[in-house]
């Protein structure tokens, strides 16, 4: 598969990467099995490239994802993780955390983008994992806390970037406008992009791919399938748009997307994986995988080919914004 470099640093990622959110038990439980043959997939697949965080079920996706690791050479895969929630013992448990993940919730997430907060949240992080370096790491949703993230967390991270203890920094988050201000302001190398540069939103053409082309910076599209609506073939109603019920108006879109898809001999899906590609900056789309037959489905789709032609029409059709870059192959090893 594919590597494409983190523009001005070492680090090079693969074009497809695995979300390890899910096999933090996200939404529902996913067997410690089913964890481990989904990134021995993912792994048999060319894919080098593994994101996890803390927040990922207190902790378990870490553990499995580390664990799913071990013995492969460290030099042939990238991880990367998130500081800014320190996992602390939760002195008033309920019996299941409440922030998504089925698991139970003896600790507790605590916001900290202090210096020591960000030391302490990446050891946390080694000893779960049992790995002895992180590659990239991300500041996790730091909508609130801008100042100390910018002021105390960016910088600690990039003095451990420029000792050569972390290969790549950034900041990960669902808006585009404040990933923009840390490309433009800070020392970060590259963003983690949800769902702002996709076939039914590319708000992002006005704040972060601008700034990242513009400071020579790099950036990793997740959501790409809006919650689920392009996740399908054919959209339907009741399907999900940004974690709520899509309104219908998007799922007349995105069933108008599909039809164009269709013309062109591929698939709503297929190009939803696609678009981020369409720019320059964008160099890698992560995706949740449960299981192995999830990873067989997404290397798949990642494989297909996409005419260019298709984003001319959906340009002339009005479908997708007309300032959207015209894709001219991103190629494959």
């Amino acid at each position: 598969m594919r590597l494409r470099k983190i523009q001005n640093t070492p680090v090079a990622v693969t074009e497809l990467g695995f979300g390890a959110s899910v096999i933090g038990n996200l939404y529902r439980v996913t067997p410690a099995d089913d964890a481990t043959a989904a990134v021995d997939a993912a792994w048999d697949a060319g894919i080098r490239y593994f994101d996890t965080a803390p927040h990922y079920g207190l902790g378990l996706s870490e553990q499995r994802l580390g664990a799913a690791l071990r013995g492969r050479p460290r030099d042939e895969y990238l991880i990367s993780s998130k500081v800014g929630r320190l996992l602390v013992p939760n002195e008033e448990p309920h019996g299941v955390d409440t922030e998504g993940f089925v698991v139970r919730d003896d600790l507790r997430r605590q916001w900290d983008f202090s210096r020591d907060g960000v030391l302490r949240s990446i050891e946390d992080t080694l000893e779960r994992t049992g790995l002895d370096r992180l590659d990239i790491v991300y500041l996790h949703d730091p909508d609130d806390h801008w100042r100390q993230a910018a002021e105390e967390a960016l910088p600690t991270l990039a003095e451990l970037r420029d000792q050569g203890v972390i290969g790549a920094i950034g900041a990960g988050m669902n808006q585009s406008a404040m990933l923009a201000r840390f490309l433009r302001e800070t020392a970060a190398d590259i963003v983690m992009l949800a769902g702002r540069y996709t076939l039914l939103d590319q708000s992002a053409l006005d704040d972060v791919l601008p700034a990242a082309q513009e400071h020579g910076k790099s950036v990793v599209a997740v959501g790409v399938f809006n919650s689920g609506l392009l996740s399908r073939d054919r959209p339907a109603e009741g399907m999900k748009y940004d974690y709520q019920d899509a309104p219908p108006e998007l799922v007349a879109r995105a069933l108008a997307i599909a039809e164009v898809c269709a013309t062109h001999g591929t698939t709503l899906p297929a190009a939803a994986m696609a678009f981020p590609h369409t720019h320059p900056s964008i160099i890698n789309v992560t995706l949740g995988m449960r299981t192995p037959e999830q990873v067989g489905r997404n290397v798949e789709l990642h494989d297909q080919h996409i005419p260019d032609g298709l984003w001319d029409d959906l340009r002339a059709q009005g479908l997708i914004r007309s300032d959207v870059p015209a894709e001219r192959g991103r190629g494959r090893e």
